[in-house]
């Protein structure tokens, strides 16, 4: 149970309770909703039980990973070269790169909630002002982002089962009461029922192109499949785990989690008149700062508590996938170099570090240095991975499992040594939405994201 909630924790983060909401309100609430889906269902559940049959097959990092699954069919044919690997590592360059940008974004939810906290932010007027004032300083959001990094190394350190585990079985459920509380409190708001009815009823009309696209991308994203987080917690899998059962329960919970922040972020924003749903990626930072001060007619405590709960949920959220992106590279050091687990998480959390403090420093002193082709370092990590390594590597994982690896090894897997069964529908399904349909929709994912 601790490993699977710790599954579950990699792939809730902000991405479900910032970047959903955000992508939802964008694309037409229902509509969206509903195509979103039917894209975890079809791509989801598929392409994060092929991770975990690679990551439980070997035991070990995701580049150990591919050279042992590839390393007896290049004994038969004498190749020397074995290509499969790069995708372990540019799934470890990606983690890298992300930690390091998300650990920023993670520090504003950080001072966020202190400052909710504290009861400073509902006296802020200008939240707009407030927010960028903050982040393009110099030393608080830096002092954030390696708190944020230590406090991961933390729980890295004291290992899976006493760190990663321990503080998932609290953490993850402590979450999720957390957001039904807020959802409660939102939907009791005056104007609740319009956001309800953004959220249940669809208009077809709004759906083209851009949406299914959209609602592709954040499938694929929200779950953080193909980077080699969900291969490296499937390592520690016992082998009586079912995948496919396990892959659905994290689905499950990582889009409940999704849902559920719709349920609590836009009935407060119908609440307010002036608000429109598509307010975009500041609503979290500018936007609902000052919804918080309005709620409840008005009330103090009760929109001081909403606030807070709120930002205490978004920073146990973020917590939950830096401890992924974390271990991966973390196991990394400690199977393929035999190094104890505290200087494996130092390399990691030390690296994280120095580029964070670089993306961190984009916004302010570095905001005029634009090394690549224009981009801050924030900006050139997040386009370098959300472009470029998670779909190809996501390509990759779809072919590697649909057509590399022996068809009776993948469903050796899926059935646990044959000792569980499944009807045979149920494999073709699975082999022709991952030889099919998952490196078709993620190649439109990534052309999408190129040419935006």
């Amino acid at each position: 149970m601790g490993l699977v909630l710790a599954t579950a924790g990699s792939s809730v983060g902000l991405g479900n309770i910032w970047r959903f909401p955000v992508e939802t309100g964008l694309h037409g609430g229902a509509a969206f909703i509903l195509i979103y889906l039917a894209c975890v269902i079809l791509l989801g559940v598929p392409m994060m039980t092929a991770e975990f049959i690679i990551g439980r097959r070997t035991h070990t990092d995701i580049a150990s990973a591919y050279e042992q699954l590839t390393a007896n069919k290049l004994r038969l044919t004498g190749k020397k070269k074995n290509l499969w690997p790069l995708t372990g590592y540019a799934g470890m360059i990606c983690v890298t790169l992300i930690l390091s940008y998300y650990s920023v974004v993670a520090g504003w939810v950080l001072k966020y909630a202190i400052d909710a906290a504290a009861g400073s932010l509902a006296t802020v007027t200008d939240t707009a002002n407030y927010f960028t004032t903050f982040c393009t300083s110099t030393w608080t959001p830096l002092f954030c982002t390696l708190a944020f990094l230590v406090l991961t190394h933390f729980i890295i350190e004291r290992g899976v089962q006493n760190g990663i585990e321990r503080f998932s079985k609290v953490m993850m459920p402590l979450l999720l009461v957390i957001m039904l509380l807020l959802a409660v409190g939102s939907l009791t708001m005056p104007g609740a029922a319009d956001g309800v009815a953004f959220l249940l009823k669809p208009d077809f009309s709004r759906i083209d192109s851009s949406v299914v696209l959209g609602a592709l991308g954040q499938a694929f994203f929200s779950l953080s499949i193909a980077i080699g987080c969900l291969s490296t917690y499937a390592s520690y899998f016992k082998p009586d785990v079912p995948l496919m059962k396990t892959a659905a329960n994290v689905v499950g919970i990582d889009t409940a989690v999704a849902i559920l922040s719709g349920f609590i972020i836009f009935p407060a924003v119908f609440s307010v008149s002036n608000v429109s749903p598509d307010a975009g990626p500041g609503l979290v930072f500018v936007t609902l700062p000052s919804i918080f001060q309005t709620l409840f007619g008005g009330a103090p405590v009760l929109g001081y508590l909403f606030s807070v709960l709120f930002y205490l949920l978004l920073t146990l959220a973020a917590l939950t996938s830096t401890i992924s992106m974390h271990e991966e590279v973390t196991a990394f050091f400690v199977d393929r170099y035999g190094a104890s687990r505290r200087r494996a998480a130092a390399y990691m959390t030390l690296t994280a570090a120095v580029l964070g403090t670089l993306c961190s420093l984009s916004f302010g002193p570095l905001a005029d240095f634009r090394p690549f082709f224009g981009r801050t370092f924030f900006d050139a990590f997040n386009d370098l991975t959300a472009q470029w390594i998670m779909p190809l590597s996501g390509i990759v994982l779809s072919l590697f499992v649909g057509w590399r690896l022996p068809k009776t090894l993948v469903i050796e897997e899926l059935t646990n040594h044959h000792t569980l069964r499944y009807p045979p529908l149920l494999f073709h399904a699975f082999f022709f939405l991952i030889r099919w349909l998952a490196p078709i929709a993620i190649t439109l994912i990534f052309l999408n994201e190129l040419l935006a």
